[in-house]
Parts: structure tokens; sequence; C-alpha cells
């Protein structure tokens, strides 16, 4: 299923490659991936050194509850534009990014091991910020760069996106060795001025043609598109569970980490640091496979990929502490995980309206979101009951509905390619 891309001279590739939009994209895909894991793994070790039970810290994915409800505030960022100098996006943008900078010194302000409540309250809003930030970038990849150039700009943003999380992960919990917690968490909110200054350099988009005039066409108006197309109900139900089995076994595998005898240094090292190149590699060999084989293929096979590697935390398990067995799980996993990512995010992007990108794309992220926060919730628990072997098997064995749900769209999207090949990535059809 090739992409328009694959028709451009190998210099226009290169100048794509090079270009401005690309930097804004993985500037941009950086200020996304910085605050995601300040309330996920940070946040988890920091917790398991206050003394946090492991049942309390698996419940703690729920203040991340914001990343799946954010199509309901989507539809504002749509209808309203807050500086006619920065732009609908922009003006929004530059708001939510210094406000989640606040959010997460104040995140650093809280204590643990005292009030689990009050962090919960501190994470939250970063999460709500974040969340808030992510609506907006996701709508201004999709309106600044050409129909063709969405694979491309998926692969800058998500290599952004890990290094936003290399930075606050690895980085984060290499520095919680030899300062305390809260000034690590000052330290990463000083960071987003990366996304500040992005925000204040990058080109406004141009408006949509037919943008919403009213709340009533923002709210309203995207769903009744969105819902009209060919097996819409089953897009987003495959959306939601496609990486609910490798979701969740990455969950919460800090504590399984630290139970296994490895130290923090060592988790910021190989698991954060030689992983992040790991997903880094899968996220451009995934791309190249994706105008090899197409979306419908790469989705099957990165999929299958992604679901194999889970077992390596079960062999992680019974090896115990080895840093090279580590290493190769990691690296097995991340890199699973990067090429299944690209063609996910490819996909959802795709099927988003130019009229209504915030609100669409929030709904189909939202749905991607999930597995994250309401379903890794338990896993604290299903970890106590299982044991981590028992646990990375059912994680595994809930990789195959997603799979299953690929079976059912066989025929309608490569049909609908070949009917529409060349106007978009995969030709999701109407009624």
């Amino acid at each position: 299923m090739p992409s328009d891309i694959t028709r451009r001279s190998s210099y226009d590739i290169l100048r794509i490659f090079f270009s401005g939009r690309m930097l804004v994209a993985l500037l941009m895909g950086f200020s996304s991936g910085l605050p995601l894991l300040l309330t996920g793994s940070v946040l988890q070790a920091w917790m398991s050194g206050a003394g946090v039970d492991l049942g309390t810290i698996g419940l703690f994915a729920l203040v991340g509850l914001p990343y799946t409800l954010k199509f309901a505030w989507a539809p504002f960022l749509d209808r309203y534009t807050l500086s006619a100098a920065l732009g609908r996006r922009r003006g929004w943008l530059l708001l939510i990014q210094l406000a989640l900078t606040l959010a997460i010194v104040g995140l650093g302000l809280a204590n643990p091991g005292v009030n689990p409540l009050g962090v919960a309250a501190a994470a939250l809003l970063v999460t709500f910020f974040s969340a808030s930030q992510d609506i907006v970038i996701d709508a201004y990849r999709r309106e600044s760069l050409a129909d063709d150039e969405q694979g491309l700009g998926a692969s800058f943003y998500v290599n952004g996106y890990r290094v936003g999380m290399l930075l606050a992960s690895g980085g984060g919990l290499i520095l919680a060795d030899f300062i305390p917690f809260s000034w690590v968490y000052f330290f990463l909110g000083s960071a987003m001025l990366a996304g500040i200054v992005t925000t204040l350099f990058a080109r406004e988009p141009e408006v949509a043609m037919g943008a919403p005039k009213t709340l009533y066409e923002a709210v309203v108006q995207p769903f009744l598109e969105y819902f009209s197309r060919q097996d819409a109900i089953w897009i987003l139900l495959f959306i939601l569970l496609y990486k609910i089995g490798d979701t969740m076994a990455t969950h919460i595998t800090t504590p399984f980490y630290l139970d296994l005898g490895f130290s923090k240094t060592e988790i910021g090292t190989v698991v954060k640091l030689f992983g992040f190149w790991a997903t880094v590699t899968g996220g451009l060999v995934g791309g190249m496979l994706i105008l090899h084989w197409g979306i419908y293929r790469s989705l099957w096979r990165f999929g299958l990929l992604q679901m194999v590697t889970i077992l390596g935390f079960v062999a992680l398990a019974q090896t115990g502490h080895s840093v090279p067995v580590l290493a190769l799980v990691i690296t097995g996993e991340n890199l699973a995980g990067g090429m299944g990512t690209s063609a996910y995010i490819a996909f959802m992007a795709s099927l988003t309206n130019k009229k209504f990108t915030a609100t669409q794309y929030a709904l189909l992220s939202s749905l991607m979101g999930i597995p994250r926060v309401v379903l890794a919730a338990p896993t604290g628990y299903l970890a106590e009951l299982f044991g981590w072997e028992g646990f990375f098997w059912f994680c595994t064995l809930t990789a195959i509905p997603g799979l299953w749900l690929l079976t059912r769209f066989r025929v309608w999207m490569e049909s609908n390619h070949d009917a529409s090949a060349g106007e978009s990535m995969i030709g999701i059809g109407k009624h």
C-alpha cells in the first residue's frame, strides 16, 4: 500500500526530511513526551522509595484519565482562537505549555510518603495540561503537513516524543540517585522551555476551509462525520485493543526491575537510554516497511511482534538480575513497540477530517490512551495475584483480540486502497 511520498524524487524526499516542518514536529514531539512519564515510571520510583504499596502505585494510573477524555474539551480548542497574533493553534499551545510547566514544578513540591492524595491531585493537573497540549500539537501536525508528509511527520514526532520520555524517565531516574526527586521535577519542568520557544517561532498553519464557526458545529459535526464512515465502531475498538498487551506489560515494569535487584542507575541507563535507541530504530525501520508492505500488513506483522516480545519479560523474571538479558529484552520490546507505534499514529492521522482535526484526532488518541490509564490501573494487583511471570503471560494473551480485528478489516482496507490509491494512506471509505 504505497503512499504518495514514494512518487517523489530522492531530492524532494531529502528536502522534506530536513525541512523546518519536520524539525517543528520533532521538537513538539519532545514537548509532548516529556510530561508523560513524570506521572508514570518516575513517579512510581519516587513512590516506591517513599514506601507506598504496590497496589496504590498501580492505581496511580488513573491520574492519566485526561489522556482518555481529552475529546471532551477538544472542540473548544477547535472553535476558539485566543490570540490573533499567534493564531488558533499556537495561541492555545503557548498558554497550555506555560500552565504545564507550573504544574510539573508543583508536582515536585508534593510528598508521596506523607500525602499521596496531594500527589495525585498535582499529578492530575500535569496530565490535564499534558493532554491538552497533545490535542493542539496533534492538530497542528495534521494541518501543517501535506497528506503525503504525515507518515514522515509521525516518525519525527514519535522520535521527539521518545527523546522527551528519555530525558524525563532515564535522565530523571539517574538524577534521582544523586539529588532529591523534588529537584528532578524542577529541572525537568524547566526543559519545557524547548517547547515554548518552538511554539513562538513556528509558523501557524493555514486555517482549514470550513473551520467550525459555532460551538455546535465544533462539538457535534466531528462525531457525525466520523460515525458516518464504514466500520467506524470497529475502528475505534481496534484502536482501543491494538496495543493493550504491550501497554499493560510496560506500565509497571519499574517496580518489576527493582524487585529483580536492578539499581535505579541500571534502569535509567539500560531500560531508558539503551531502550531509546531501539525504539528510534524501530520507528525508522517501521516507517520504511510501511511503505513496502502497506498499512494492513504492517499493523498485522508489527502487532504479532509486539505480542511475542512481551514474553521476553517472562524470560527476564526467570533469569533474575542480569544486565545483558535486560538489554536484550528491552531491545526486542522497544524495537517492536517503535514499529507498531509508527503504523498506529499514521493510521489515526489519516482518518481525521482537517475541518475537525483537534476533535477527531482527540477522539481516536483518547482510545489509544485507555489501556495506559484505565486498563493499566489494576496491573499492580494483577502482578501480586499472578506473580510477575503469570502477569506477563496474561498481557501476552490480551494482545490477541486486537490482531483478530485486523482479519475483519482486511477486505475493506485493501479494496478501498485499490479504489482510491493516492487519495490517502489507507483509503477509509464512507457509506
